[in-house]
């Protein structure tokens, strides 16, 4: 089985066609892949997502507005998930393409609409999301992708557990990660590189190289 942790920023475009190639990849390979999309939010990720819309990181109201708007969607993404993966991966996906794509502006309200659009419960989703365990899970992700040394949005992490070793290959950047999921597009050859790497034999594309690591 192989278990692919994607940690992303909720309000981005960036990881959009990344969720979704992720998502088409379990439905095509004939092999147990299971997804945890992990939202986080750390100063550097503010700062990284800063950069790409072209903002100031000394504009410091700014980095604030981010880094609530970034939480609280990050919240709103937990509290889906509780009514189902499937749910809560539509639902960060319709969060990432109105806001991060159509340009729209966070707000609960939205939030509240696309939670109604994926067909939710919406009086469990308003309770989760005000919930303890809701802010406890959050955390609890922001501790993983510190464990994992996480620092970017995008960035993967992938183990096989069927193979000979369980430590996981981190993939960090979108186009890194693109660049794996189309060169090894079987599952054949997805899993000999993810045996590779747990063996550190080196690969071909040296240019990706600086962005795999083992954990």
């Amino acid at each position: 089985m192989i278990e692919i942790y994607l940690f992303v920023n909720p309000i981005g475009k960036k990881c959009l066609s990344l969720e979704r190639r992720i998502i088409d990849l379990i439905n095509e390979y004939d092999m147990k892949i299971q997804l945890r999309l992990i939202p986080i939010m750390n100063l550097n990720t503010v700062s990284e997502f800063m950069h790409r819309i072209g903002a100031s990181e000394k504009d410091i109201q700014l980095r604030t507005e981010l880094s609530q708007e970034i939480h609280s969607a990050a919240l709103d993404v937990k509290a889906a998930h509780l009514q189902g993966k499937k749910r809560g991966r539509d639902f960060l996906v319709e969060l990432q393409e109105t806001v991060g794509v159509q340009k729209q502006p966070y707000s609960k309200k939205l939030a509240i609409q696309l939670f109604t659009k994926v067909g939710g419960d919406l009086e469990m989703f308003l309770e989760d999301r005000h919930s303890a365990f809701v802010q406890e899970a959050f955390l609890t992700d922001q501790q993983i992708a510190h464990e994992m040394s996480i620092t970017s949005h995008p960035s993967a992490v992938i183990y096989n557990y069927g193979g000979d070793c369980d430590a996981g290959i981190r993939i960090e950047g979108c186009d890194t990660i693109h660049h794996i999921l189309d060169t090894y597009n079987t599952k054949d050859s997805l899993i000999a590189f993810l045996e590779s790497q747990s063996k550190n034999t080196p690969i071909r594309q040296s240019d990706v190289d600086n962005h795999l690591s083992l954990i």
